[in-house]
């Protein structure tokens, strides 16, 4: 894959002179400037500059500068501030409103005066609901007997007309958080000193914020406007990136960082602790750590992400418990707790799995061979060094069929879900073993110049009744083989509509190319290509769309690339030329689809797993939480005992054995995996029809 910016010093020509103008608009500012004002840096206006240099020539999206592309800024950088508007005043804002189309000039200019005079005047607002709140916690009154309620969905909400309406609306956020702690167990002493540690962390942090963390907010509000997955991280940022972050993954295997007040998990990582729990995902919240089986959980809402990670890090082998409120959680689902046993990474664990699932269908048994692959996994240093037995997805898979011919399978199910891709080179190599040689996925550069991507092993591996799984979560790589086995009409494709991720991103280290500045500048990761399948359509956005579609617990519109409003657009290009297979057809689909409807009706399970995602998504749906004692405590039992349904329904997580000690590891047994039963009896009503067309009317 080719890579970009390598001439990127010698060929940007960059006006760095910052441009002092300022609007005449009369309005009074909502602050006059103070001394412990941040203030940006000469390097931060020069690399402002520099960077719109970049993403000018380098980006993907092809974009002008202009008033347009200002008032989009300008919007994110309002909501990299204060998204939920807790903090802001209308009068604020509409103050603001001058920088609204000045924006890209200051881009241009490498002018932060904007950026640094709306912050310190956030950074004041947020002083006063501090000292709001502090006041609120000295003598605290909650009243869990008045019917009142929130709304935890600000994001259509108004700006706040005055301090009054700001007042209003913290009491009751104050008043949300103390219930929901009460709820948890804690004493009514508790649930206070919870809440005014949970504060001062959040002054701390305030604190801790200099004008780069200031920098990386503004610039990252014009990286949104181009795409989610363009970002730049400050000089502190990066070296955490690459440092303390790596090094967590000697603890639980995940990646973390600050999301408003919480801890989000941003990856899980193969092969360590909490890959193989499989309980903590991504976008999860972190809510409170405990040290051992018996130790106080410490609450960390509000708390700097490298104090978190000191917190969750620890000594191989000993126990942390984590308090997690799960991304797919109900607004009343109450924190689970998750004991994870630190270890060091493990890829053998991250490594393909197998195993047959038995399906009984015309008075005899199919055995159907299923290869569980978690990601595409390549080492590529011991490959590099040409080490016999090196990590390789496809190697993996290869010996794993060989394994599972002995066992005599009927058909061979290859289960990607939450699979959220990796190694290209192992995507291609792995659809090699299903398909004689050919193109597998096209990639288009910024230039607009179009690569292919083959697979120059004519031989096959198997050339038996296939089957790919996935899901909402099987993303980049994942969905570069699912598309290529569905375009080659090599096997079917079962299961959710994919993430819809197509494009790629490179890192550039900004003092790489800024080589006279003397002071670490940080990076960039900016988006300069797209995948495309061999049929020409892109895979961003859209994905992949099964050929027999299963119900989701998740829409396009709420997760996924298409949930992202500024997220490439899907196009198309010219096709590849390729050999169709011969081993599927639009009227075997056809049939194939109609037997799975006919079970979705009929089938006790499938039904029950209907009727709960419906339950599930209808009640996802609504924002409000009550404030009563009596009415919250019956939302949250109804909430929880719905996810739980749900996901005993769908096998998503592993049974904790409950006759264990509660200080004692939980012993572990695989639910049953409904999705993976009806992905099995599809592929077996495949074979029958391929054995004999005469069939399938009996199916």
């Amino acid at each position: 894959m080719k890579r970009y910016l390598i001439a990127l010093a010698s060929v940007l020509l960059l006006s760095l002179q910052p441009d002092s103008s300022r609007s005449g608009n009369a309005a009074l500012p909502p602050f006059k400037g103070a001394e412990d004002d941040l203030k940006p840096t000469v390097s931060q206006q020069k690399v402002e500059a520099y960077i719109t240099k970049i993403f000018s020539g380098y980006h993907y999206r092809k974009f002008t500068l202009n008033d347009s592309l200002s008032s989009k800024m300008f919007d994110n950088y309002l909501d990299e501030m204060d998204r939920s508007k807790l903090y802001f005043l209308g009068s604020d804002v509409q103050y603001f409103e001058k920088y609204r189309n000045q924006l890209d000039d200051n881009l241009n200019n490498g002018n932060l005066d904007a950026a640094f005079e709306m912050y310190n005047t956030f950074r004041k607002r947020y002083k006063e609901r501090s000292a709001y709140i502090e006041t609120l916690l000295t003598n605290p009154k909650f009243d869990f007997a008045s019917d009142e309620s929130f709304n935890t969905d600000r994001e259509k909400a108004e700006w706040a007309k005055n301090p009054e309406e700001l007042n209003e609306l913290w009491r009751k956020i104050i008043k949300n958080d103390a219930l929901e702690i009460k709820l948890s167990g804690k004493s009514d002493s508790l649930v206070v000193s919870t809440l005014k540690d949970r504060y001062k962390n959040r002054d701390r942090n305030l604190g801790r914020i200099k004008s780069e963390q200031v920098f990386q907010m503004y610039m990252n509000a014009f990286c949104e406007v181009l795409d989610p997955h363009t970002r730049y991280f400050s000089p502190a940022d990066s070296d955490r990136f690459k440092q303390e972050m790596y090094k967590s993954l000697d603890g639980i295997g995940a990646m973390l960082r600050e999301d408003g007040n919480y801890i989000k998990v941003v990856s899980i990582v193969p092969g360590g602790a909490a890959f193989k729990d499989k309980r903590l995902k991504q976008d999860d919240k972190i809510v409170g750590v405990a040290q051992g089986d018996t130790g106080r959980i410490e609450d960390i809402v509000g708390w700097y992400v490298d104090d978190a990670v000191k917190k969750i890090k620890g000594t191989r082998g000993s126990v942390v418990r984590l308090q997690v409120i799960s991304a797919d959680a109900l607004p009343n689902t109450p924190p689970k707790e998750i004991r994870l046993v630190r270890e060091k990474i493990n890829l053998q664990e991250s490594r393909a799995t197998k195993e047959i699932v038995t399906i009984n269908q015309n008075k005899r048994d199919y055995k159907i061979g299923v290869i569980n692959l978690p990601s595409f996994y390549r080492d590529f240093e011991a490959a590099g060094k040409r080490e016999k037995d090196f990590a390789s997805t496809t190697r993996d898979v290869q010996r794993m069929i060989d394994s599972l011919r002995l066992e005599n399978i009927d058909g061979l199910v290859l289960d990607l879900r939450n699979n959220g891709g990796g190694s290209l080179t192992e995507a291609i190599s792995l659809t090699g073993l299903f398909i004689p040689k050919g193109p597998v996925v096209q990639v288009k550069e910024s230039t607009g110049e179009t690569e292919t991507y083959t697979d120059p092993d004519p031989s096959v591996v198997y050339d038996g009744p296939l089957a790919v799984l996935i899901n909402r979560f099987s993303a980049s790589a994942s969905e570069i083989f699912a598309a290529a086995i569905q375009d080659y009409k090599r096997g079917l494709v079962i299961g959710e509509q994919t993430y819809g991720k197509g494009t790629v991103q490179t890192m550039v280290d900004l003092n790489q190319w800024m080589p006279r500045e003397t002071d670490k500048l940080g990076q960039v990761n900016i988006t300069v290509q797209k995948f495309y399948r061999i049929n020409g359509s892109s895979t961003q956005r859209k994905g992949v769309t099964p050929d027999v579609e299963f119900p989701s617990a998740f829409s396009a519109e709420e997760y996924g690339e298409s949930s992202q409003p500024t997220a490439l657009p899907w196009d198309q290009i010219a096709s590849s030329r390729f050999d169709l297979s011969k081993s599927l057809n639009d009227k075997q689909v056809g049939k194939l689809k109609e037997k799975h409807q006919q079970r979705m009706k009929s089938d006790v399970e499938l039904k029950k797993l209907v009727e709960e995602l419906d339950l599930f998504r209808k009640a996802r749906e609504n924002k409000v939480v009550s404030l009563q004692e009596t009415k919250r405590k019956k939302e949250r039992d109804e909430a929880e005992r719905k996810r739980e349904a749900l996901k005993k329904l769908s096998g998503d997580e592993l049974d904790d054995d409950e006759d264990a000690p509660s200080t004692a590891p939980k012993a572990k047994k695989k639910k049953k995996d409904i999705y993976l039963l009806e992905a099995s009896r599809v592929l077996t009503d495949y074979i029958i029809v391929g054995k004999s067309p005469s069939l399938a009317n009996r199916l």
